[in-house]
């Protein structure tokens, strides 16, 4: 069975081997991707646990209590996006609960959210694991009596820069399972227990490359692709059910899994954005928690850009 962690924040492994990619992520700048940081909005001394945008103006308001008495389960939790997001509607009244297979970067985001008063949970489960994702869910909405909000910013970029005729089939399923097939697990089993309250609110992180392909990425270009047709297609399908469900298509963010990125492939991303820059985690937390609260009653089945003017279509 599943297990979350206790009100101190401890993060529980599910029982059950995970398949995902292991992370290799170096959390140290790498020596040949020093023109990255000319992009990376944030003082080039930061290392990925010390993001803040370099915009000290920069102050989203909050409505305080938006989520409050609401349950959301964010995966993708320990870090970046999700990291982001799940802090984002915790401060805004949610019970979170954290969702990674990276158990000690879970343990360590959870009990430092724990410690600012901040209402959050967290479990180990990997999202490419049927059993794992539906135990987990059941346990969630069994133990909080409701299940109002699913965000999946679980990913992984794969390799980059390599053209499709030498990307390796070994790693191109990889990448699908958890980028496309994870996405459509947690949605599935997230669905029963948001019909039951007629209330719900999805969203599936997709990206910009998915939208418009980016080289030498084929495999995470594809997988996003997939993600933007199951969004389209399940909120068609749950359109009369006080569910949306949503996706949300980014240009580069200042993330830890991009700092893997080649020069080549990220220069590339980089040169298409008109704002020269990539975006933050609080800009992605903040049109994120729009897209998931009650307020945004008549969009499903749409994929959000936040693209620094790259997609303008």
């Amino acid at each position: 069975m599943t297990r979350e962690s206790s009100s101190a924040g401890r993060a529980r492994p599910c029982q059950g081997r995970g398949r995902g990619f292991e992370s290799r992520l170096s959390l140290q700048r790498p020596p040949d991707v020093a023109f990255f940081f000319a992009y990376w909005p944030i003082h080039p001394d930061c290392t990925p646990d010390e993001y803040r945008s370099d915009n000290s103006d920069l102050n989203f308001s909050k409505s305080m209590n938006r989520f409050q008495n609401q349950v959301a389960v964010v995966t993708g939790g320990a870090r970046g996006i999700g990291e982001g997001i799940g802090k984002r509607l915790a401060e805004e009244g949610a019970t979170v609960i954290l969702v990674d297979l990276l158990q000690k970067e879970l343990e360590d985001t959870t009990n430092r959210l724990v410690r600012q008063g901040l209402k959050i949970e967290s479990a180990v489960v990997d999202i490419t694991d049927e059993t794992e994702v539906k135990e987990c869910l059941s346990g969630i909405a069994d133990r909080h009596g409701r299940l109002d909000v699913l965000v999946n910013a679980a990913g992984v970029a794969g390799p980059n820069a390599i053209r499709s005729d030498a990307y390796h089939y070994e790693d191109f399923r990889k990448v699908v399972d958890i980028n496309l097939c994870g996405s459509f697990l947690v949605a599935k089993y997230a669905i029963p227990h948001m019909l039951k309250n007629k209330y719900g609110r999805i969203l599936l992180i997709a990206s910009i490359g998915g939208k418009e392909g980016n080289p030498g990425m084929i495999g995470y270009a594809a997988s996003k692709s997939g993600v933007m047709g199951l969004v389209k297609g399940m909120g068609k399908e749950y359109a009369q059910t006080g569910i949306t469900i949503n996706g949300l298509a980014p240009a580069v963010i200042a993330t830890p899994m991009n700092l893997d990125t080649e020069p080549e492939t990220m220069k590339y991303m980089v040169d298409k954005i008109p704002m020269g820059r990539l975006g933050t985690i609080e800009e992605t937390a903040a049109i994120s928690s729009w897209i998931v609260s009650p307020e945004a009653s008549f969009n499903t089945g749409f994929i959000f850009d936040l693209s620094g003017g790259r997609a303008t279509s």
